[in-house]
């Protein structure tokens, strides 16, 4: 019976890669487990401290940028959670601008004027072709040497743009906003089951419907119409010159400006090579057909290229999103508070627990990339065409 399990595991090709990956999984947890004691026993050989007890001591610094309330006193925990949002913050912000850039001069490089296409074309080369880290180091020192702040220049009639940062109105928010809101994001969720509703009709009818235009005034309408009902429970505190300094309102920094517009500018050079390279993909007989047919450039582009493009872009676009994100780490050059500068770097400095903090550093990005990755693949599914099997 033993020499037939043996010859099971051998021969047989499926118990064969079992047992291989088995004991790949095996030593990679022994040899894990090695460095750990190994580590643990050089750093008590060396009297130095280890473990996470740090995290509820008191951070003992102050960060510029951040999201929610925080005071030197507060633990480096909390200094965590601040820099995690920032991180998070520019990474959303730079992936929806990067997007919209990208996508544009994605189209304008397949452009038949002459001189917006090589415009295009310059952009792309010249930002590729420079690192990241530079492009974010110029934008910053371009915004340092802006006017000073009684000399802002005044963006529309309460936007003023200055060395120290945009000053801009700051949101009060009112009873009653919360239901706003929800108005908004029930009108997003709405227009979405519209949307399949009405593509059913037209394929069973040929009749054609403005579903963008229809969802469209729904998400925009629905919420100023419940603003309205309830009273405009929305307010906002307008920035005041008194001095030196503006008084009230809200001041967006010139690290975080430099930071998106570096990321931003950047990442969208290579998306809109992407969004380029899926639009060709398509079959020009297509988009000749469907001018045959009387449909407009437009329509052509929305309707019949760019659901095809998508099957090509998606998975790429991926890649630029995950290294946007990661890239992100590099604001510690220009004094950005994200992860990696306050507690990746001050806290680290103060507390002297590297390994710790670098692997909970690592882990976190690590998270977050995964999460890109399983929201990015369920929508390039999404857009797959699906074939009868």
């Amino acid at each position: 019976m033993q020499t037939s399990l043996i010859r099971k595991i051998i021969f047989d090709e499926k118990s064969r890669s079992l047992l291989v990956q088995t004991l790949v999984i095996g030593l990679f947890a022994v040899f894990i487990y090695l460095i750990v004691q190994q580590t643990a026993y050089n750093l008590e050989k060396r009297g130095i401290s280890s473990g996470f007890d740090f995290l509820n001591m008191s951070a003992g610094y102050d960060i510029s940028i951040r999201l929610i309330p925080f005071t030197s006193e507060d633990t480096h925990l909390r200094a965590y959670f601040v820099g995690l949002l920032n991180t998070l913050l520019i990474a959303i912000c730079g992936c929806f601008l990067a997007t919209i850039l990208g996508f544009l001069v994605g189209i304008i490089r397949l452009s038949t004027n002459w001189l917006f296409r090589n415009i295009a074309y310059v952009y792309v080369e010249f930002t590729r072709n420079v690192p990241v880290l530079l492009q974010i180091i110029l934008y910053y020192s371009i915004l340092l040497h802006l006017p000073k702040t009684k000399q802002a220049i005044p963006i529309f009639e309460n936007f003023f743009l200055s060395n120290r940062g945009l000053f801009s109105p700051s949101p009060i928010f009112k009873d009653g906003f919360s239901i706003v809101a929800w108005s908004f994001v029930l009108a997003i969720v709405f227009t979405f089951f519209l949307k399949k509703s009405l593509k059913k009709k037209q394929e069973v009818s040929g009749k054609q419907y403005p579903i963008f235009l229809i969802n469209s005034a729904i998400i925009i309408f629905t919420p100023i119409f419940v603003y309205y009902i309830m009273g405009r429970p929305l307010d906002f505190e307008l920035p005041v010159l008194k001095g030196f300094n503006f008084k009230g309102g809200m001041v967006i920094k010139p690290e975080f400006i430099g930071m998106l517009l570096g990321l931003s500018i950047y990442t969208a050079a290579f998306i809109s090579e992407t969004v380029r390279s899926g639009i060709i993909s398509v079959s020009k007989g297509q988009r000749e057909a469907s001018q045959a047919l009387g449909l407009k450039s437009n329509l052509v582009m929305r309707l019949i290229v760019i659901p095809q493009a998508l099957r090509v872009i998606i998975p790429p676009l991926t890649s630029q999103y995950l290294n946007l994100t990661k890239n992100s780490s590099l604001g510690i050059a220009i004094g950005y508070a994200d992860l990696v500068h306050g507690f990746g770097g001050i806290s680290l400095n103060q507390t002297g627990r590297a390994i710790e903090i670098m692997l909970m550093v690592m882990l976190t990005y690590l998270t977050i990339s995964l999460t890109i990755s399983v929201f990015m693949n369920i929508y390039n599914k999404s857009v797959q065409f699906k074939g009868n099997a």
